[in-house]
């Protein structure tokens, strides 16, 4: 019986190859669409789910009300960690990590640089990153051991065994090899080619207000984790009574997709867009099921003969059922091979345009039951409604056949039609305001001139050999200004609060912080209110003054802020000056308050100005002879902070890479449908046609009239997509701080584009049917 439903099945399809073709590539496409996005959604939810302890692993955050809001930081003080793992029975252990920074590492004349971090032997206890060689219970135990990856172990050692082998690092310290990692998987919010045992100084062990650290809690099995928050929320508070903000944990299966929070509470992140995709992702294969809904019903009349006679001959409606739904399976199967192949063939092409590095797990279990219950599914979905419509009809009116297509079922027909081509006309304009947004915020005033600026990190010899590098290439004119800074200028480094000045309000305002050797606001391009630039060479009294920005001194109430004092524990400084506000964390967020310190230490950034009069590989020619003549061990290693800056907009730009791509196919298979549609009605109407011709109707007549009812139904599309894709784009530009107004030209020009395709598709066979000689078809008939 089934050799026979496949048989008769093949040979429908075969004999009606322009529809089975229309078919079988939207359902091919659609389902390469799903296995694209299926796998980027695997990707995403699976972010640091290998851990053996998962559960129970947490990171600790700060919460603060501030003036009109709650601000959250994941970095935390020093002392912090010990304090949750002696003082609360719930807590097993504790782990604390330093922030990320690049090294340079040697062993005999091989030098690299490689990324990581300063942590707590606890680390490689709580967190399941596997070690091909060494102990995990004692690898990072001595002060100077060093626990590396597979890849950098290569690149210093080469087929060598590494362990126990000694490293110099930063040509000071020597460290030994006591562990080889496994090199990290791509799905891990961890980052880091080196490990090396945390050293903290006596001021930063005991200091709960500097937050420097990011300190993970694991748990002990069976503890709520509702009442541990409740118990250590009050724990920086009741150790010192200048900090008030309250503590909190944060579950470490969530950080990836969960880390964006909003007046103190979690309110989404990378989970928005996840489920973003699976929308799109089920949208797009319900696309490609209408198609071959609409052209199975749409050729009913052709098939009437056959359900009739088969009716007559004691075929009942189960059978026919069977036979219909064995087509779309048939089709659908062979969709389902052709996307996979589609999909591993584009998937290099995919991992550029979304700059990733994702593959296909071909010996997970779940692919394959996820692909084969993609394809029933959608085998189910496009053949269910025609299997059942089509073997509804009344085998004595097949017969006569006086069949021709019930109003009710060409409505459903155009219902479908107008269903596609609205998601695809919502997917169009979301990418078009996507792309407005991230246009709009890009070439948001950054406060400072981003061209021309680079970024050095102060290290080797760099620090003793600072005033002699910066005379020498102010000497050669490859630069027109040089500033030492604490980090990173496009990055928000730190936080802190607990600042006292004169008429200070009761609100405590957590400030962003930052310090400088000097000439900060010269080299950046700082807009200067009032006041002057920090400047330790001329002013030795500066490491005891501060900058602010315009937003602090609002939220200080300050109208005069120069000369005001600022008490900072038992220090007191002075403010110098009062400069624009600059962008220094999210490009979407208002400007926060700003502090930033004269301080000659702890400074581990340079920020160069090029001179823009010559060629920038000239200066940076310049450079490296300079920085190789006074730092010779390390590679001269640099940043434009224009793309620094442009890295910002990476998530962003992917959401809108991900919309235009799966909205341009949404809408070539919604023209696909179309395509097959126009081509059943010319071919119907082919009689019509030529009548019409023969009584005078010239080529346009027949265009319009073939092409009038379809661009109608995409007209219609556009006046249901518009207040959706309205109210959708709304909702997700609110949780910009910073963003742009909705705007008609959006809802037009995606409308205007929509219908210029649609017509174009449809006209191929309306011309085409509008130039064929008449006698043909009435010859025929």
């Amino acid at each position: 019986m089934i050799k026979n439903y496949i048989k008769i099945a093949w040979r429908n399809l075969w004999k009606n190859k322009v529809f089975s073709a229309i078919n079988f590539l939207g359902l091919a496409i659609g389902m390469t669409a799903v296995i694209l996005i299926g796998i980027w959604v695997e990707n995403e939810l699976s972010f640091d789910r290998f851990h053996t302890n998962l559960d129970s692993l947490y990171k600790v955050y700060n919460r603060s009300a501030g003036v009109g809001d709650i601000s959250v930081w994941d970095v935390t003080s020093g002392p912090l960690g010990k304090a949750l793992e002696e003082n609360y029975p719930e807590v097993a252990n504790t782990a604390r990590i330093y922030w990320s920074s690049e090294r340079l590492f040697s062993f005999h004349d091989i030098s690299i640089k490689a990324t990581g971090n300063e942590v707590d032997d606890s680390f490689l206890n709580m967190f399941s990153f596997p070690l091909l060689q060494g102990n995990a219970e004692n690898a990072l135990d001595g002060e100077n051991n060093i626990v590396i990856t597979k890849t950098m172990a290569q690149k210093l050692f080469g087929k060598e065994n590494p362990i126990n082998k000694v490293i110099k690092i930063d040509n000071e310290n020597n460290y030994k090899v006591t562990g080889v990692l496994k090199d990290l998987p791509a799905n891990t919010e961890f980052d880091f080619d080196y490990l090396i045992p945390l050293k903290l100084s006596p001021t930063v062990m005991n200091n709960w207000g500097i937050n420097t650290y990011y300190t993970y809690v694991q748990l002990k099995p069976n503890t709520e984790i509702n009442d541990v928050n409740n118990k250590i929320k009050n724990l920086v508070p009741d150790n010192s009574e200048k900090y008030n903000w309250e503590i909190f944990l944060h579950p470490v299966s969530r950080l990836h997709l969960y880390s964006q929070f909003e007046n103190g509470k979690v309110a989404g992140g990378r989970i928005d867009t996840v489920r973003l995709m699976i929308i799109i992702g089920i949208l797009i294969l319900g696309i490609a099921c209408i198609n071959f809904i609409n052209l199975s019903t749409a050729q009913s009349s052709s098939r009437a003969r056959e359900v009739g006679v088969r009716k007559i001959i004691g075929a009942g409606k189960y059978r026919l059922v069977s036979q219909f739904l064995c087509e779309s399976l048939i089709l659908t199967i062979m969709g389902g091979i052709a996307a996979l192949a589609v999909a591993m063939i584009s998937l290099p092409f995919f991992n550029r345009i979304i700059d990733s590095s994702l593959n296909i797990q071909y010996s997970n279990p779940l692919l394959w039951l996820g692909l084969l219950g993609t394809v029933l599914l959608t085998g189910l979905l496009a053949g269910l409604y025609p299997a059942f419509f089509l073997s509804s009809f009344p085998p004595i009116k097949n017969l006569k056949g006086s069949l021709s297509g019930s109003r009710k079922s060409f409505s459903a027909r155009k219902v479908l039609v107008i269903l596609q081509f609205s998601i695809g006309i919502i997917l169009v304009i979301a990418t078009s305001i996507i792309y407005r947004q991230i246009n709009f915020t890009q070439h948001r005033n950054a406060g400072y001139n981003i061209d021309n600026l680079i970024q050095v990190d102060i290290e080797g010899d760099i620090k003793k050999n600072y005033d002699l590098i910066k005379n020498d290439l102010l000497r050669q004119n490859a630069v027109t200004s040089i500033s030492k800074t604490g980090w990173d200028v496009t990055l928000n480094g730190s936080n802190g609060s607990g600042f006292q000045w004169e008429g200070m309000q009761q609100e405590s305002i957590n400030f962003t912080l930052y310090r400088t050797g000097g000439n900060f606001a010269k080299t950046m391009g700082l807009k200067i209110k009032e006041g002057r630039d920090i400047d330790l060479s001329e002013f030795p009294a500066d490491s005891s003054s501060v900058m602010i920005n315009t937003t602090a001194a609002e939220k200080m109430g300050f109208e005069d802020p120069i000369g005001q004092l600022i008490r900072d524990n038992d220090k007191t400084l002075k403010i110098v000056g009062v400069f624009e506000d600059f962008i220094i964390g999210s490009p979407y967020s208002e400007a926060k308050p700003m502090l930033i310190f004269g301080n000659q230490e702890h400074n581990y950034n340079m920020v160069i100005r090029l001179n823009p009069q010559n060629s920038t590989l000239e200066n940076l020619k310049v450079l490296e002879q300079v920085f190789n003549n006074y730092n010779s061990a390390y590679p001269f290693v640099y940043h434009f902070v224009d793309q620094d800056y442009a890295q910002k907009f990476k998530d962003e730009q992917q959401i809108a890479t991900l919309s235009s791509l799966f909205a341009g196919l949404s809408i070539f298979i919604s023209c696909l449908g179309l395509f097959g549609l126009a081509t059943y009605m010319t071919k119907n109407r082919a009689k019509e046609i030529s009548i019409r011709k023969v009584l005078g109707a010239n080529s346009i007549i027949i265009v319009q009239l073939l092409s009038k009812e379809f661009i109608t139904l995409v007209v219609i599309a556009i006046f249901i997509a518009i207040p959706i894709s309205w109210y959708t784009m709304d909702q997700w530009l609110m949780d910009f701080s910073y963003r742009i107004n909705i705007e008609w030209k959006n809802f037009i020009g995606a409308s205007l584009l929509v219908i210029l395709i649609a017509l174009i598709t449809v006209s191929f066979q309306a011309i085409k049917a509008a130039i064929t000689n008449p006698v043909k078809s009435l010859r025929s008939e």
